[in-house]
């Protein structure tokens, strides 16, 4: 027997075919994390007219109820991948938030509903880290970014997809219907990801380190590289200081509640409870947020995608209902209205991200970060025409044309930012996968994804909802046009940020 054939399947290198096959199932799995986490933005019209909810208490559902455990238990179980098999842990990651999605066809209250929506976040926290630290240890640097793109494709596909089969399935049989069906979906996918996947050796597609020659005896002494920095004194103080925010808020909600203090009394709980779990996770990952939290590069990647987050996840949500306002369309109709936007305009644009950064980034890291700046400054305004196609139109042809009219402009123009908002996927989680050493990807990713999604869900859901109830008696059922008028500014914040990374991205680089 050769060496060559004695060695492990999981330390043998993969061949192209099966490298890609991996690739096709975990894109498939990121589609059902969205497509579960976005069901619930189709639905919003039968939900709110089940449980008489504002748009404010909607956004509770599609924001805070799902981004405060995906966020937060996202980083303890980075942790566990970066030590353990990635595999299962996606396996069970996707199991749970599955069962989960199909338990939300059975709430009966409001209560019940924003808790199963805990739970999906529960499960999907194990889906995506992980699936980072794979992808980069089964593809080489040069191809990481449009591989990370790829992966990235779960997120039209799963949008387009919940919108499309929830839709529809809610305006034939119920939403209830709907919920159980996709979650069941995922279930059945569970096994075929675990039995065929394999975890392959972590930074085994990394580039070969260079040997130095050792120096003739009478050389003068090269200088030793500086070791990595390993101490977690940077990651213990940052967890102590949220669990002392956490006890805090939670000392707060105690008075608030049995010494009348002018506090909601849930309000100081829940975010008690939340920092609690941070200041755990970061705990738990306190040798890797030593490492990556004293970077410039990471809190300005972090920050620049959490504040485009804030609109991508934000206006992803509420975009069916304001079809539905605004331009009289019906739930069926706005199912695949809204699908053929999130699946034509996403593929195109995360795709170009990715492979435009990878040619960029010959010419210097900060490509990786530039690329998306560019493309938010185009989203914002791109998105404002589209949403005014009558007035556009009405600049051509009296009377601001037919209503198919001004669904097809509208629709063509929607692509755009579509694509363009989903274009920083690929450059800026394969740059991520550069701000730490190779055995810490996954939580690193955690820690990133803590950042973007606790902000950018969380935020982004309960922004929309919020300013369209403030804006309310104002514009009426216009109320929500205005409300994602008012969210463009964040794209505008994430290039600043992002132009800002470009600048300090080459000196935070591990290869």
């Amino acid at each position: 027997m050769t060496a060559a054939s004695a060695t492990p399947p999981e330390t043998a290198p993969a061949s192209p075919g099966y490298r890609f096959y991996v690739l096709g199932v975990l894109i498939l799995v990121y589609m059902l994390n969205f497509l579960d986490r976005q069901i619930i933005g189709i639905l919003a019209a039968p939900l709110k007219a089940e449980f008489g909810l504002s748009d404010s208490q909607f956004g509770l559902l599609g924001g805070i109820a799902f981004a405060s455990v995906y966020s937060t238990l996202a980083i303890p179980l980075a942790a566990l991948a970066d030590r353990a098999s990635r595999v299962w842990i996606m396996t069970g990651a996707l199991a749970v938030w599955s069962g989960f999605t199909a338990l939300c066809g059975v709430a009966g209250s409001f209560g019940q509903l924003f808790l199963f929506r805990m739970g999906v976040g529960v499960g999907e926290a194990g889906g995506v880290a992980p699936a980072y630290s794979l992808i980069a240890d089964y593809f080489p640097p040069r191809q990481r970014a449009r591989a990370l793109a790829a992966f990235a494709f779960g997120i039209p596909l799963g949008t387009a997809a919940g919108t499309l089969v929830g839709g529809l399935l809610a305006a034939t049989y119920g939403w209830r219907t709907a919920f159980i069906v996709v979650g069941l979906i995922g279930l059945l996918v569970a096994p075929i990801l675990r039995l065929t996947v394999r975890d392959p050796k972590r930074g085994g597609s990394d580039a070969p380190k260079v040997i130095q020659p050792a120096a003739p005896v009478d050389a003068a002494p090269v200088a030793a590289q500086p070791p990595v920095n390993v101490s977690d004194r940077v990651g213990r103080i940052a967890s102590r200081i949220m669990l002392g925010l956490g006890a805090g808020c939670l000392v707060l909600a105690a008075l608030a509640q049995f010494a009348g203090l002018g506090l909601n009394p849930l309000v100081a709980g829940f975010g008690g409870l939340l920092a609690i779990v941070i200041g755990v996770s970061l705990h738990v990952a306190r040798v890797t947020a030593s490492v990556v939290i004293p970077k410039k590069s990471f809190w300005l990647l972090a920050l620049g995608a959490a504040s485009s987050s804030v609109c991508g996840y934000g206006v992803a949500g509420w975009l069916p209902l304001f079809f539905m306002r605004s331009f009289d369309l019906t739930l069926a109709q706005t199912s695949w209205y809204y699908a053929g936007i999130a699946l034509i305009g996403g593929l195109v644009g995360i795709w170009m991200g990715g492979m435009i950064a990878d040619k960029l980034a010959s010419r210097g890291k900060g490509a990786y970060p530039l690329t998306p700046a560019i493309a938010f400054l185009i989203s914002a305004p791109c998105f404002i025409l589209a949403m005014n196609s009558p007035w556009l139109i009405g600049l051509v042809l009296p009377g601001g044309g037919s209503q198919a009219q001004q669904l097809t402009l509208a629709f063509l123009i929607f692509l755009i930012p579509t694509g363009l908002n989903l274009a920083w996927l690929g450059p800026i989680t394969a740059a991520i996968q550069h701000i730490a050493p190779a055995p810490m990807r996954s939580t690193a990713s955690a820690l990133f994804l803590l950042i973007n999604n606790l902000l950018g869900i969380a935020v982004g859901f309960y922004y929309f909802g919020w300013m369209s109830d403030l804006l309310a008696p104002r514009f009426g059922d216009e109320s929500l046009r205005w409300a994602i008028y008012t969210g463009m500014g964040f794209y505008v914040l994430a290039s600043m940020l992002l132009i800002g990374a470009s600048r300090t991205l080459k000196k935070d680089w591990v290869d």
